[in-house]
C-alpha cells in the first residue's frame, strides 16, 4: 500500500476501568437527561469531552520509548531554553534518550526527528499529526465511534484525609473533589495531515507498547496512578477497515466477519512490516 492510499484518519480503541485527568473533563450538565444533573448521582446522565492534552503525552511517550528502543533519541517536549526549575532532571532526561527539542533541525533535510515531525511545537512548526478530544456518553445507542467517541460514565468523587488519633474520631482534615470517567470504552480519532508511512508504523507500535506496559507507573494515563486510574487496554484499529467494520469493532453482539480477518492478516502481513521498514529507515537516519 502507498502512503498516498493510505487514510489520514485512524482510530485506537480504547477502554479503561478509572480515568483521572485533573480538572481538565468538560461535562455537558445542562443537558444530562431525566433532570439527573448532580455530578455526585451515581445514576447521572452526564457526558462530556475528555480534552487530548493528557492523552496527547501518554501516546507521545509511548511512541518516544519505541525511538528509543530502536537506538534513537526523541525531542524532549521542553524547549531547550527554558529555565527549568529542576535542572538536573531535564539534564536526566537528554541522558535518558533525549536531546534538545529542536537540535534534529540541524540535519540535511531541515525535517528534524520524526517526533518533531509528527508533533511540532518548535519554531512554530504545526506538527503533522492532530489529537482529537474525545466525546463521551453513558448512553451507548447515542456513541458515534466514527466521529472519537466513547461509552463512558463521570462521577465527581470525595477524597477525604481524615485524622489517625482516637480522640478526634477520623476528624476531616482535607476534602478533595476530582472528576473521573469510569468504564470508558470507545475510539480516538488521530488525524495525519500528511501521511507517511514511518509515522503510521510509530503509531501502531507505540500503541502496542503501551498496551503491553500498562500497568507501568510511567505508562499509566492520567491521575490516581496507585489507585488503579489510567490502565489502558489499546489498540489501533485496523486502518483497512471501512466505517461499517470501526463499528462492529464495538458491538458487543457481533464479532469479526471473515473480509474483517482478511483485512487484518493483510495488515499484519503485508502493509505493516512495509511501514516499520520505514520506521527503522527513519530513525536510523535520525541518529
Amino acid at each position: 500500500m502507498q502512503t498516498d492510499d493510505f487514510p489520514n484518519d485512524v482510530f485506537v480503541r480504547i477502554q479503561t476501568d478509572l480515568l483521572v485527568v485533573g480538572d481538565s473533563i468538560m461535562t455537558d450538565r445542562h443537558h444530562a437527561s431525566n433532570g439527573n444533573y448532580e455530578d455526585t448521582d451515581p445514576q447521572n446522565q452526564i457526558g462530556g469531552i475528555i480534552p487530548a492534552f493528557s492523552l496527547s503525552g501518554w501516546l507521545r511517550h509511548g511512541m518516544e520509548r519505541v525511538v528509543q528502543e530502536r537506538d534513537g533519541t526523541a525531542c524532549h517536549p521542553g524547549e531547550a531554553n527554558a529555565n527549568f526549575r529542576k535542572d538536573g532532571v531535564y539534564s536526566r532526561d537528554l541522558d535518558a534518550g533525549y536531546h534538545p527539542k529542536g537540535d534534529c533541525l540541524e540535519d540535511d533535510d531541515g525535517n528534524g526527528c520524526v517526533i518533531l515531525d509528527l508533533f511540532g511545537g518548535f519554531g512554530n512548526r504545526p506538527g503533522e499529526f492532530m489529537r482529537r478530544p474525545i466525546q463521551f456518553s453513558p448512553v451507548r445507542s447515542s456513541v458515534d465511534y466514527t466521529r472519537g467517541q466513547a461509552e463512558g460514565h463521570y462521577r465527581r468523587l470525595n477524597r477525604n484525609v481524615v485524622s489517625r488519633n482516637r480522640e478526634d474520631n477520623r476528624e476531616p482534615l482535607r476534602n478533595a473533589e476530582i472528576d473521573a470517567v469510569a468504564n470508558l470504552d470507545g475510539s480516538w480519532h488521530l488525524s495525519f495531515r500528511e501521511t507517511k508511512a514511518e509515522f503510521v508504523a510509530l503509531l501502531a507500535e507505540a500503541i502496542e507498547y503501551l498496551n503491553d506496559h500498562q500497568t507501568d507507573f510511567m505508562h499509566q494515563l492520567g491521575g490516581a496512578r496507585n489507585f488503579g486510574g489510567g490502565i489502558v487496554d489499546c489498540e489501533l484499529v485496523n486502518p483497512l477497515y471501512e466505517e461499517h467494520e470501526l463499528c462492529r469493532v464495538f458491538d458487543r453482539g457481533k464479532g469479526n466477519t471473515n473480509k474483517m480477518d482478511e483485512k487484518d492478516e493483510r495488515w499484519q502481513n503485508e502493509h505493516l512490516p512495509e511501514f516499520q521498514t520505514a520506521l527503522a529507515e527513519r530513525v536510523g537516519e535520525d541518529t
